[in-house]
């Protein structure tokens, strides 16, 4: 049989939803599939870099930005939302553009409502069943989980039962045969190497947050002997400004590279993104968390962390050196080991 071709496209919101798309690639080519990548910004560009072979296209941005003050987040998203409507209908045209140009057999998205297309199978990629937004919570679940009706199946990268790491956020009272769990998905693969840093950051996220806790660590961290890799999370190949002779600062790392640093650092400074506790499970990391301000998700999963025992964390305002001794109390993250079969998640697109 010829090979089915698959659109897989995350949103580009951070980097998170594209870095966790890159075991779901590479296992669609293990099974004889053939990814076609769609994408916008920062993940398009990451996606580009890690399978340079494959075709990839540009979709409509959303052009997702926070705010500096954290508590008015909610509300920003709530104005941008006639103009995230907008862009939705825009990727509905480009997707149905792709999918004449490229006869493509089935649609995968990561969190992208507009790409989808009734005449083939479509999957929508989530770790939020429910959708944490203060007192709108059950508004914003009951909006999202619409959404989620109008794919064929979603997928969530976590365990169906307990152990989990997603909590609330990806189990519900909407638990129909369309939704299926896929396990903890990571790019990453735990090896034993001797360590190499004490600490390592690893920034991500949309402006200007990511800057905002970037300037924070900068001013903390110099004050440290400890040896620290600091990776921005900045696509870009403009060389970085020097720090203090401890530290060793990146603009991003990929790959092998990547893995290899976090495997040789003893603790991970990050933001408490779903991927990046997939990615730190994954490989039985300790860790510090610093939620982004006003993202609940992130909040929530930092708190959830903590009171698990895995690992402590703080709002970005109040960090400083003295709160990464705590990591010593906390046993670091774990895999649930919940195990995907891919053939059967896969089957979807063959029998159509």
């Amino acid at each position: 049989m010829k090979s089915r071709r698959i659109l897989v496209a995350p949103i580009n919101w951070g980097l998170g939803h594209a870095t966790r798309c890159i075991p779901l690639i590479k296992k669609l080519e293990e099974k004889g599939f053939i990814p076609i990548i769609a994408s916008d910004g920062a993940a398009l560009e990451l996606l580009k870099k890690e399978f340079p072979h494959l075709e990839a296209f540009e979709l409509p941005s959303y052009n997702i930005t926070y705010t500096s003050r954290g508590s008015l987040l909610k509300w920003k998203l709530l104005l941008d939302s006639p103009y995230i409507l907008k862009n939705i209908k825009k990727e509905k045209k480009a997707t149905r553009v792709l999918v004449e140009k490229l006869n493509l057999h089935g649609i995968i998205s990561d969190s992208r409502f507009g790409v989808r297309y009734k005449h083939l199978p479509n999957i929508f990629i989530t770790h939020q069943l429910n959708v944490l937004s203060g007192n709108t919570t059950f508004l914003s679940s009951k909006l999202h989980q619409r959404y989620i009706r109008k794919y064929d199946e979603c997928w969530i990268p976590d365990s169906p039962g307990k152990p989990n790491l997603s909590g609330f956020l990806g189990h519900s009272k909407m638990r129909t045969n369309s939704v299926k769990y896929m396990g903890i998905i990571s790019r990453f693969n735990k090896e034993t190497v001797p360590q190499k840093y004490d600490y390592m950051v690893l920034l991500s996220g949309p402006e200007p947050q990511r800057s905002l806790l970037e300037e924070i660590l900068f001013r903390e961290l110099q004050k440290s002997a400890q040896k620290i890799l600091f990776v921005r999370g900045v696509v870009s190949d403009e060389q970085p400004k020097m720090a203090a002779p401890n530290m060793v600062i990146k603009n991003y790392l990929f790959g092998k590279e990547l893995e290899q640093a976090l495997n040789s650092s003893e603790v991970v400074i990050a933001r408490s993104g779903y991927t990046t506790l997939m990615d730190l499970a994954k490989l039985e990391k300790k860790a510090f968390f610093i939620p982004t301000p006003g993202q609940f998700e992130q909040e929530y999963l930092a708190e959830r962390m903590r009171k698990l025992g895995f690992a402590p964390s703080c709002r970005q305002e109040d960090f400083d050196l003295e709160k990464l001794e705590k990591v010593g109390d906390f046993t670091g993250l774990k895999d649930p080991g919940f195990i995907c079969d891919y053939s059967r998640l896969f089957s979807l697109f063959q029998s159509k």
